[in-house]
């Protein structure tokens, strides 16, 4: 097992599993993540033949670097079953999970991520209307949400005043990071301000968003990912939290409310 100044803000590169394995039962208060969403597993999002948008120069159109982003669903389900399992072992009685997803439509048919959440303590669901996308399927209309899952343990409870937000955030996409797939620092704020966690982890750390906001918020951050170029780019972007950008600091100001 780790000890707390092996693992305490940190930014540890390896298997999430494996890493989280090391980490102590009940170490963590509050996860917040956002794991890669299998994207090259599609029936047919313009990731395969190049329209993809935004993502014509993206590193999503060859998968994660050190990552198959193109995993039988099987496979993909399972693997983060088992994710969320070691998320649960690390929180305490009182501590929760902030699980970001995408549903889509796959074969014709909705793909809601049941098949990954059910049997684990869904408390809520929180709808992150990001806007924006692009969609080449005239079976069904533009995706502009995504879908937080607030797994909770049976002691959670939100911070003070924290119960008066909605469950539909609107919230823009980070446009700016270099990471193909990041989410926005404001998503990851709001979810850490609406609690009263000390320690947040985000096991799929990417380009270190969660981090950032832990950090700008006094709390202490655990970040693991697979790719050594995103943990660098994440301790890079750390190590400049402080003045990384007017809006950063702006959203690190604002109350949640």
């Amino acid at each position: 097992m780790l000890k707390k100044k092996e693992f305490q803000n940190k930014i540890i590169c390896g298997d999430t599993i494996e890493v989280l394995k090391e980490l102590p039962t009940g170490s963590i208060d509050l996860i917040v993540t956002s794991p890669p969403y299998n994207l090259r597993n599609s029936t047919g999002n313009g990731m395969k033949d190049g329209r993809g948008g935004k993502w014509s120069n993206a590193a999503l159109l060859d998968g994660y670097t050190h990552h198959n982003d193109n995993m039988p669903h099987d496979e993909y389900v399972e693997w983060q079953r088992n994710c969320l399992e070691e998320m649960l072992r690390v929180i305490p009685d009182d501590g929760a999970i902030f699980y970001n997803h995408k549903w889509r439509v796959q074969k014709g048919l909705i793909q809601d991520r049941q098949d990954i959440v059910m049997g684990f303590p869904v408390r809520q669901i929180i709808i992150w209307k990001r806007q924006g996308g692009i969609n080449f399927n005239p079976g069904y209309f533009l995706p502009t949400y995504e879908v937080i899952y607030l797994i909770a343990k049976k002691k959670f409870k939100l911070a003070p005043k924290a119960n008066a937000i909605g469950d539909v955030w609107e919230i823009g996409q980070d446009g700016k990071n270099i990471h193909p797939a990041p989410f926005p620092l404001e998503l990851a704020t709001r979810c850490i301000q609406s609690t009263e966690s000390k320690i947040v982890l985000d096991p799929f750390i990417g380009s270190g968003t969660t981090a950032v906001a832990a950090k700008n918020l006094g709390r202490i951050f655990v970040g693991i990912d697979i790719s050594p170029e995103y943990c660098e780019l994440a301790r890079q972007r750390i190590d400049g939290t402080q003045y990384i950008a007017d809006q950063e600091e702006n959203i690190r100001q604002e109350s949640f409310l």
